[in-house]
């Protein structure tokens, strides 16, 4: 670990580290993180940062101690779970925002303890990112992998490219591109990008539902009291996360 002269906490990753290759520093499934500071502060209220769409990127980058450890590494749900964490010794674990009751449409501002919130971990038998499916349709045979930051950052910048095509934005086909790894064995991005192209909906559909039944992540989601029922909600991530009021 990094020598430093700020308080820090070592978190445990929901990915357990199963996902990083033998020998990343995040192998072991924990990964330091320093207390935010008037520093960070800045980061946070960059105009410049917020406008480009970075500041909670560069904030992390700013946070996380281990050595040859940047945000771009780290896959979706250990990011979220390294957010979650940095916000809590940042401001506590306590977080008020309004909410929407889903079967009412009544909003009210509930307090949520983020400590509270669980890990969704791999299933057992995952010792890497790399997994294989069969879709029900069309049969073929793929291999897929979850992404990481670094992924989420060529999405993005593909995606721009897209826009100023003034094309319709290929999210979609654009993630399947960087999420599948081979087609029936054949790795080449041909094969790949026309599979992701062309892929029935209903094969879509079941990859992406797939991918989310194994990705590890932090559950962001509570029971709250709303008009005299309990009822389960997401924790919206609104400006008060990382910008609470004094």
């Amino acid at each position: 670990m990094a020598d430093n002269k700020f308080p820090s906490e070592i978190i445990d990753l929901p990915s357990e580290g199963r996902l990083y290759s033998e020998g990343h520093p995040l192998k072991d499934g924990k990964i330091e993180i320093k207390y935010m500071t008037a520093k960070e502060e800045d980061i946070l209220t960059s105009a410049n940062l917020i406008k480009k769409g970075v500041v909670i990127d560069r904030l992390l980058d700013s946070l996380i101690l281990t050595n040859n450890v940047k945000v771009e590494d780290l896959i979706l749900g250990d990011k979220n779970a390294v957010m979650v964490a940095a916000r809590i010794l940042a401001y506590g674990p306590e977080y008020m925002c309004d909410v929407t009751n889903p079967n009412t449409g009544e909003v009210s501002t509930q307090t949520f303890n983020l400590a509270d919130c669980p890990f969704k971990k791999l299933p057992k038998e995952i010792k890497e990112n790399k997994f294989e499916t069969t879709l029900p349709v069309s049969k073929k045979k793929i291999t897929f992998k979850i992404l990481t930051g670094k992924d989420e950052v060529d999405i993005y910048k593909d995606l721009q490219a897209s826009k100023k095509l003034g094309s319709v934005s290929p999210e979609l086909t654009t993630r399947l591109r960087y999420m599948i790894t081979s087609v029936e064995g054949d790795e080449s991005q041909s094969t790949i990008n026309n599979i992701a192209v062309n892929m029935l909906a209903r094969d879509s559909m079941y990859l992406r539902n797939e991918i989310k039944k194994i990705t590890p992540d932090i559950e962001l989601e509570q029971e709250i009291e709303i008009g005299g029922e309990t009822v389960k909600v997401d924790i919206p991530m609104t400006v008060g996360f990382f910008w609470p009021e004094s």
